[in-house]
């Protein structure tokens, strides 16, 4: 006697379809919010002692610059310190040349206010030159401080230098403050330069918010 097998159950019609589409819609929703998820606004108090420029491309370099002297001409802050190298690809120090750019663009009125950090050359990260730069604020005696940085870099730079701060200068209050930069648009997708940003830096935000969490 042969008996028949029962039928095994089968996906319902339409259940791949559907699932598929839920994907499409979880990766655009991702693409739209991914941009927005690198930056982190601070509500900046009416005046902080100074303002920290840090490092990065030069057009990045020339917007947080004057982002930075933007909040010294609105009486925001009462110093700015520019995080540089100590010298050149071709052994010059850096300082004297920055140093009579601020004078030429923004006026010795300004450049007056402005005061340098030499970082070593295997200076490459946040954390480094976090971990560089914090003698230099303890030397300035201030109670709190704006980091001024490119806006995408600016959820990472905050946690970064809360972190270092609390260990190195407790008690100074920490502020990030981002400023527009050519290379990189919250619709990054759009822009082969800014993709390129938007992976590098999701990556490393990512890398922080793990790995990096267990760094001394």
């Amino acid at each position: 006697m042969i008996t028949k097998s029962p039928d095994l159950p089968t996906s319902r019609p339409g259940t791949h379809s559907a699932i598929r589409w839920w994907l499409i819609f979880f990766v655009l929703l991702f693409l739209f919010y991914s941009g927005r998820m690198l930056v982190k606004h601070d509500n900046l108090p009416a005046h902080a002692d100074g303002a920290v420029v840090l490092q990065g491309s030069i057009p990045g370099e020339n917007v947080r610059v004057r982002g930075a002297i933007e909040l010294l001409q609105a009486g925001r802050v009462s110093q700015v310190m520019l995080s540089l190298p100590r010298e050149s690809y071709w052994g010059e120090s850096i300082a004297p040349v920055a140093l009579r750019y601020i004078e030429r663009k923004y006026g010795k009125e300004f450049s007056s206010h402005i005061v340098f950090c030499e970082t070593p050359p295997e200076v490459n990260s946040t954390r480094q030159e976090a971990d560089a730069i914090s003698p230099c604020i303890r030397e300035q005696h201030w109670k709190d401080f704006v980091i001024v940085t490119s806006n995408y870099h600016t959820r990472r730079a905050d946690m970064t230098w809360r972190s270092v701060t609390k260990s190195r200068n407790p008690g100074i209050q920490v502020y990030t403050h981002g400023v527009a930069d050519p290379e990189f648009q919250q619709t990054w997708w759009r822009s082969r330069l800014s993709a390129k940003t938007w992976f590098m830096e999701f990556t490393k935000l990512v890398w922080a918010e793990t790995a990096g969490r267990f760094e001394s």
